[in-house]
This record gives structure tokens, sequence and C-alpha cells, in this order.
């Protein structure tokens, strides 16, 4: 899994913001989407992964748009990788109260935990909010569902860190500094070890980035790419690291992600460097070198083709649309 550790340093995955459910049945809430919640988080990242972890009672949830219910039991992660807007609950129908209101008053009084219901049947939630750079994440994230659920209860490593980040929620407040990153670090391992559960449980016959990191061979191949985007690789001297023949490391990339190595080395040092350029002052030249490329005419080019416009104007571009000068 060494690839996957490599993707999620790459992401800047950043467990943002976290609180304590405690609801009582009948309930219902209903959660906005990413793109809301980030207005919300106030986060320069414009992807927001949503998890709840149930740790207590009982209870369902679904996507927004006509989604199946999904039953929930202690132990269960529920994940929304995409952001989808959701529905969460126990017993009878009742109203769907909006989470976005509540967390804007955890956010707003710093208060961790949110409680209400009808008095019945309690259900006890950690919910959190992680963000990512929207870029980079899709190429890990595309092959993941709307909504995925694992029992993290199984195994004891599953077991200590529901324990683990169930205790650090519930004293954050009184923790005092520092209390909050503990916490947020815990629930970028939770989301770690779910992705790694699911790439586990993926049938054989799967294909995708996902599937991939599975292969030991393709597995391998993207480890170094990501570990050493800029290092001066062919298709000979990667599969020689790999310890595979060319034809051989070809082929099985072909099969899982429909792309060459080199081609998709190619995409990954151009999201890198869209992500520099949009969050960096450096100039195009330096971040040219940075993702690999010895000519910035040839950086150039290559951008002008992926993205549609040049770097410079690139950037020029993504800081209007998040209002930097």
């Amino acid at each position: 899994m060494d690839v996957l550790s490599e993707m999620l340093k790459a992401v800047k995955l950043d467990g943002a913001v976290f609180f304590h459910g405690e609801f009582s049945a009948p309930w219902c809430v209903r959660q906005p989407d990413g793109c809301s919640m980030a207005s919300y988080l106030s986060t320069a990242s414009s992807h927001v992964i949503i998890f709840h972890l149930l740790t207590e009672g009982r209870g369902y949830a679904r996507t927004a748009e006509n989604g199946r219910p999904v039953s929930l039991l202690p132990g269960d992660v529920v994940m929304f990788p995409h952001g989808d807007a959701h529905l969460m609950g126990n017993g009878s129908p009742v109203t769907p109260v909006d989470t976005g209101e509540q967390l804007q008053q955890v956010l707003a009084q710093g208060k961790m935990v949110s409680q209400f219901g009808g008095g019945g049947e309690m259900t006890r939630l950690i919910c959190g909010y992680m963000t990512c750079d929207s870029q980079l994440c899709q190429m890990f994230l595309s092959g993941l569902p709307p909504l995925l659920k694992l029992n993290i209860r199984d195994t004891p490593s599953g077991k200590w860190l529901e324990d683990t980040l169930r205790y650090s929620v519930e004293n954050a407040e009184a923790a005092g500094p520092g209390g909050t990153a503990v916490v947020a670090k815990l629930s970028e391992a939770l989301f770690a070890d779910t992705l790694r559960r699911y790439i586990e449980m993926l049938p054989a016959s799967h294909t995708g980035w996902l599937a991939g990191v599975r292969d030991p061979d393709v597995g391998q191949a993207l480890a170094l790419l990501h570990k050493q985007p800029a290092h001066p690789w062919t298709i000979a001297s990667l599969a020689d690291a790999v310890g595979v023949s060319r034809s051989v490391l070809a082929d099985r990339f072909r099969h899982y992600l429909s792309d060459t190595p080199m081609g998709y080395l190619t995409r990954w040092r151009l999201q890198l460097a869209a992500q520099v350029l949009s969050s960096t002052s450096k100039s195009v030249a330096e971040v040219a070198g940075e993702v690999g490329y010895e000519s910035e005419p040839s950086f150039n080019r290559a951008f002008k083709r992926e993205f549609g416009v040049p770097p410079a104007r690139y950037r020029s571009q993504t800081r209007r649309a998040h209002g930097k000068n």
C-alpha cells in the first residue's frame, strides 16, 4: 500500500472538522453536499470527504438523490467520498434537520457535541469532514462509489482506531491545545484504513486505479512514480526498478489503468503542476522543473494539451475563481 500512502501525502488530506452526534429516535438529518460544506469550513481545498462512524445504537444512511437506505450498526463507517448530499436517521419519518446549520453552530461556538431527537433509542456518531485538493484526489476517488460502508470492529487495529478516535473526540475540548489536531490525524488514519480495506475487498476482475494499487507490479510502479514524479523515468528504468520486463509492465498498466506508465506519469506531473500553480507564486519555469520538465516550452505545450490553456493563464483563472489576486 505504499502507493496509497504517497497519494494521500500528495493530495494534502486534512481532517478539518469533526463533532460528536447524539441523536434520539425518531430523528433524521440532511447533510449538504461537499461544495456547500467547503463554504462552511472556509477551506482553500474545494473537495470535502464526509464520514460518519456509528459508535452506539443503529440507523440508516442514503444519498439524497433517490439512494437506497443502508443500515448502520455499531462500528460501521459510512463514507461519502465524492461529498454527495445525504440523509441519515433512525425511526419513523420526521422532517430532516439541516446539519449545515448544526455545523455552523459547532464552528461558531466550538461545541463538539450536537444533540437532538425525539427522546427514544439513542444513536451516537462521530461525524468528520476531511478536505483535499479536488484535482489531485480524483485519480483515486473516481473508483469509489457515492456511498461506502465498512465495519471496523472486525480487526484489533480497527477496534483500537475506533476506541482512540471516540475517546479523543469526547475529550478534545478538555485536552487543551493540540486536542483537535490529534482527532484530525485520527480521522485521516480512519479514512486511509477504510480505503485500504475497500481495496482488499475488490473482486479479482476489477480494474481501475484502486485495483491497480493491489497488483504487485502495477502497485510498485505507481508507488515509485508518486514518490519521485520528477525523476527522469523511462519505461525501461521503471520496469527495471519493479523487476519485470517492459512489455509485462506495459501490459499490466494498460489492463488496470487503460494507459501507459509514461502516459500516466505525464498526467500526474501536470496535475501536480496545476496544484502548485494555483497555490503558490512560483514561476512557470520553477514549476516545470519541480515536476520533471527540463524545458519550459515543452512544459507549456504539455500543460495546454491537458488543461486547454497555458500555465500562466490557468493560474490567473484559478485565482480569480477562488477570489484571490
